[in-house]
C-alpha cells in the first residue's frame, strides 16, 4: 500500500504542476524553469507557520495559494511582461526563468538558515510525515492530494466553461491575436495564467513535505519531472499537463520501484531518468505530445 499510494501522491502532484507550466507555456510561451521553486516557497510558507505558530501544514495550503499567486504575479510583471514588450526570444526568456530559479534557490537557502538560528530546529530539510493522519489505511497525503486535484479541476470547468472570463481566457489560449482583435483583454489572462499557475504550485508545495524531504534545491529536482509531464502530454492542451504528470509520476514511482528490487536500492536516486526516457521516446514519436495527436482531437471532437 505504501508504494501504491505515493506513487499515487506523486503523480496527483506532479499532474498539478504539469498542469500549471502548461498553461503559463499556452499563454505567453515561456518554459518557466523556477516553476518548481514556486512550490518550494509554498514548502517553507507551512514549514513557517508549523514551526511558529502550529499551524497544520494542510491548513497552510490556502495562504500557500495566495502568496504563491502573488509571487507568480510579481515575477510575471517585473521580469516577463518587460521583457515580452522588449520583443524577447523564447530563448531569452527561458534565461530568465532559469536566473529566477537561481536566485529563489538561494534566497530559500538563507532563508532556511534564518528559520535554523531562530526557531534551533534544522530548516535545511524537512518533512512532515510524521504529522500525517490516516483514515483507515489510507494516509492523509493521499486523501488531501486528490481532493486538490478535484478541487482544482472544479473550479477550472466552473472557471473556463460558466464565465465571460473564463471564455476570455480559453479564446487567447487558442488564438491571442484573434482574440485582441475581438477587444479581449489579452495582457489580462496572461497576468492571470501566472498568477493561477504560481497559486497551484505553492498549494502543492505545502503538501510536497508529507512525500519527500524538501529542501531549497528541491524546485531544481522536481522541475525535470514537471517538464517531462507537460512535454509527454502536449504543451499547447491544457489537459496534456493533467495526463502528462500522471503518466510521468506513475511510471517515475512504480518503475524505478520494480527496477530496485532487481537492481539494489542504488537505482532509486536515478528515478528521474524513467521521466526522460519516457519524455524522449514521446519526442521521437509523437513530437507533439498525447494531446497533440490526430486520435487525441478526434476523441475530443
Amino acid at each position: 500500500m505504501g508504494v501504491i499510494d505515493g506513487a499515487i501522491t506523486y503523480a496527483n502532484l506532479l499532474a498539478l504542476l504539469a498542469l500549471g507550466l502548461t498553461l503559463t507555456y499556452i499563454t505567453t510561451a515561456v518554459p518557466n524553469f523556477a516553476h518548481g521553486s514556486f512550490a518550494v516557497i509554498g514548502s517553507y510558507l507551512a514549514y513557517t507557520l508549523l514551526v511558529a505558530w502550529g499551524i497544520n501544514p494542510y491548513i497552510a495550503v490556502v495562504p500557500a495559494f495566495i502568496i504563491g499567486g502573488l509571487f507568480g504575479t510579481a515575477v510575471y510583471l517585473l521580469t516577463i511582461r518587460p521583457l515580452i514588450k522588449k520583443g524577447a526570444s523564447v530563448d531569452m526568456l527561458m534565461m530568465a526563468t532559469l536566473a529566477i530559479d537561481i536566485i529563489l534557490y538561494g534566497s530559500l537557502g538563507a532563508y532556511s538558515d534564518y528559520l535554523s538560528g531562530l526557531f534551533k530546529r534544522n530548516a535545511s530539510k524537512f518533512v512532515f510525515t510524521n504529522i500525517d493522519f490516516t483514515i483507515g489505511n489510507v494516509p492523509g497525503r493521499l486523501v488531501m492530494s486528490t481532493l486538490l486535484v478535484l478541487g482544482t479541476l472544479l473550479g477550472l470547468y466552473i472557471l473556463l466553461y460558466k464565465t465571460k472570463f473564463g471564455i476570455a481566457l480559453r479564446a487567447s489560449m487558442e488564438n491571442p491575436a484573434l482574440a485582441e482583435a475581438m477587444g479581449i483583454d489579452v495582457e489580462m489572462t496572461r497576468l492571470f495564467s501566472w498568477f493561477l499557475a504560481a497559486a497551484v504550485a505553492g498549494m502543492v508545495g505545502a503538501v510536497l513535505p508529507f512525500l519527500q524531504e524538501t529542501v531549497p534545491g528541491t524546485g531544481g529536482f522536481i522541475i525535470v519531472s514537471v517538464f517531462a509531464a507537460s512535454i509527454v502530454g502536449g504543451l499547447r492542451n491544457i489537459a496534456g499537463g493533467l495526463i502528462g504528470g500522471y503518466i510521468i509520476g506513475l511510471s517515475e514511482s512504480l518503475v524505478t520501484y520494480g527496477l530496485s528490487d532487481v537492481l539494489g536500492t542504488g537505482v532509486l536516486v536515478y528515478s528521474k531518468v524513467v521521466s526522460l526516457l519516457i519524455m524522449v521516446v514521446v519526442l521521437l514519436v509523437l513530437p507533439e505530445g498525447i494531446t497533440g495527436t490526430k486520435l487525441w482531437r478526434r476523441l475530443m471532437g
